[in-house]
C-alpha cells in the first residue's frame, strides 16, 4: 500500500509536469522564434526604408558612406545579427556583424534564385546563403526601392539559430529545475503521508495476528486522526472490546455452570454416601432423601433452562403470529395462582377494556410473562401488591410487571439480566432459581427486537418491556 501510494503520487506529479513542460516548451519555443523573426523583419524593413529615402551624393551609393555603415553597425550590434547589403544583381557590397566588418563576404554574388526571391517581395527562412555560412541561419531579405519604385539594392539580416533558441533553453532549464524540486517535495510529502496512512493498517494486521494467538487485550493506538483509517482502527478496537467481553462472559458462564452443577451434585453425592455407609441414622434417611430429590429437580431445571437458552440463541423459534397480550398475561397469572395465594398477594391489574393484539412468538412471549411474574412473586413481601399492566402508545404496546419487596441496588439493576446473576451473592436464599430466568427473558425480547428495563425504588420493582402492535 505504501509503495503503490508513493508511486501513484510521484507518477501523477511527474506526468503533470511532463505534460505542462511539453506544452510550455512548444508554446515558448514558437513564441521565441516568432518574436525573433518579427525583430529581424522589422530591422530589415527599417534599413530598407532608411536606404530608399537616403540622398545619393557625389555619385556614390548610400551604403558606401561612413555614416550609413555606422548606422548598419549599430543595428547589427543591437539586434545581435549580421547585416548585408548588395547591388540589385546580388553582389554583396557591405557586410557587418556589428562589432566587425565581414570583409570575406563582400563582392561575393548571391545565387540567382535567392536574388529573384528577394526582388519578388521578400525572403524569410533558414539558409547558409549557398555556403557563405558554415551552418544554417535564419535570414530575412528585402528589396530596397526608391520613391519612384526603382530597385536600388538588397538588404539581408541574418541571425544564428542558437540565438533564437537561447532564451527558450534558459526557460526550459528553469522549468526543469522547478519540476525536479516539486517532484522531490512531492516525493517527501507522499512518503510521509503514505507511511502515516499505512502504519495503522500494519498495526491492525499485527493486532489481528495476536488475536489469533489468544491475546485479546491488544488495541490499536488511533491517536488524534479522524479519517477513514482512524475510523477503521476505532472499529477494530470496538470489535476487540466486544470479543474480549464475549470471552469474559464465556469464561464466567463456564464458571457459573460449573458452580451451579457442582453444588447440588456435591449435596446429592454427600447425602447418598452418608445413607449408604450408615453415617446418617435410618430415622433421618427420609429427610435427606427429600433433599436429594429437591437437588435432583434443581439440576433438572438447570439443564432444561440451559436447553431453552441454547434453543433461543440458535433462533429456533416459531414464526411470529398475532395474539392478545392482555389475555396472555392474565392466563399466565392464573397458572401461578397458588403461588400468589401462598404469599397473600393483592393483584393490581391495569388492563385496557379492548384487546391489544401484538406480533410475536406467542409461546416465547408466554415464557417471558411467566418468568417475570414468577420472579415478581418470589421476591414479593408477604401480603404485598403484585401489579400487571398493559398500555398502548404509537406502534408499541408496553407491558409492566411490578412487585413490592426489597429494593434492588442501582448498581445491580443493569446486571439482573445477566446469566446466573443473583442479587443474593451467597446463592443460598434462592434455592429454587438457577439465575437464567431473566436472561432468557432478555434473549427472547432481543430476538423480537424489543426492549426491557428494570427499575427499583422505595421497595417497588418494575419490569417494563415492549411489543409491536399488530
Amino acid at each position: 500500500m505504501y509503495g503503490r501510494q508513493f508511486a501513484t503520487m510521484v507518477g501523477m506529479v511527474l506526468l503533470s509536469f511532463l505534460m505542462l513542460g511539453a506544452s510550455f516548451a512548444t508554446l515558448s519555443y514558437q513564441y521565441t522564434i516568432r518574436e525573433k523573426k518579427d525583430t529581424l523583419e522589422r530591422n530589415a524593413r527599417y534599413i530598407a526604408d532608411f536606404t530608399s529615402n537616403a540622398v545619393i551624393t557625389g555619385g556614390s551609393t548610400v551604403w558606401q558612406t561612413a555614416s550609413f555603415q555606422s548606422y548598419l553597425n549599430s543595428v547589427a550590434r543591437v539586434s545581435d545579427c549580421h547585416v548585408l547589403v548588395s547591388t540589385p544583381d546580388g553582389v554583396i557590397l557591405y557586410a557587418t556583424s556589428g562589432d566587425s566588418q565581414l570583409a570575406e563576404m563582400e563582392n561575393v554574388p548571391l545565387s540567382r534564385q535567392k536574388v529573384d526571391e528577394i526582388v519578388g517581395g521578400s525572403f524569410m527562412g533558414m539558409t547558409t546563403l549557398d555556403g557563405l555560412y558554415d551552418e544554417a541561419r535564419y535570414l530575412v531579405g528585402l528589396p530596397v526601392n526608391s520613391a519612384s519604385g526603382h530597385l536600388q539594392g538588397l538588404v539581408l539580416v541574418s541571425c544564428a539559430a542558437s540565438n533564437i533558441s537561447g532564451m527558450w533553453q534558459d526557460l526550459s532549464a528553469i522549468l526543469l529545475v522547478t519540476a525536479l524540486a516539486v517532484v522531490l517535495i512531492a516525493a517527501i510529502i507522499s512518503s510521509v503521508t503514505s507511511m502515516r496512512q499505512s502504519q495503522p493498517i500494519k498495526e491492525i494486521a499485527a493486532a489481528a495476528r495476536q488475536f489469533g494467538l489468544g491475546e485479546l487485550n491488544v488495541r490499536v493506538d488511533v491517536g488524534p486522526r479522524r479519517d477513514e483509517v482512524g475510523e477503521l482502527a476505532e472499529a477494530f478496537n470496538a470489535m476487540a472490546d466486544s470479543l474480549s467481553k464475549s470471552e469474559q462472559r464465556r469464561t464466567e458462564f463456564i464458571a457459573n455452570v460449573s458452580h451451579e452443577l457442582k453444588t447440588p451434585m456435591t449435596t446429592i453425592a454427600g447425602f447418598a454416601d452418608g445413607i449408604l455407609d450408615g453415617t446418617i441414622p435410618p430415622e433421618q434417611e427420609r429427610h435427606y432423601l427429600e433433599i436429594i430429590s429437591s437437588e435432583t429437580r434443581r439440576l433438572s431445571r438447570l439443564v432444561r433452562s440451559m436447553l431453552d437458552l441454547s434453543r433461543l440463541q440458535s433462533d429456533e423459534r416459531a414464526a411470529q403470529q398475532q395474539f392478545d397480550i392482555s389475555e396472555t398475561l392474565v392466563r399466565t397469572l392464573v397458572t401461578l395462582e397458588s403461588k400468589v395465594n401462598g404469599k397473600n398477594l393483592e393483584v393490581d391489574a391495569q388492563l385496557p377494556d379492548e384487546p391489544v393484539p401484538v406480533w410475536g412468538d406467542q409461546d416465547a412471549i408466554t415464557q417471558v410473562c411467566y418468568n417475570l411474574l414468577d420472579n415478581a412473586i418470589k421476591f414479593s413481601r408477604e401480603g404485598g401488591v403484585l401489579g400487571i399492566g398493559v398500555s398502548v402508545k404509537g406502534p408499541k404496546a408496553t407491558i409492566t410487571i411490578s412487585n413490592e419487596g426489597d429494593t434492588i441496588p442501582e448498581g445491580e439493576q443493569l446486571l439482573v439480566f445477566d446469566r446466573f446473576h443473583k442479587t443474593d451473592h451467597s446463592r443460598s436464599a434462592d434455592r429454587d432459581g438457577v439465575g437464567l430466568g431473566l436472561y432468557i427473558v432478555k434473549t427472547i425480547l432481543n430476538s423480537h427486537k424489543e426492549t426491557i428495563t428494570c427499575t427499583s425504588e422505595d421497595g417497588v420493582t418494575k419490569f417494563v418491556f415492549t411489543l409491536t402492535r399488530a
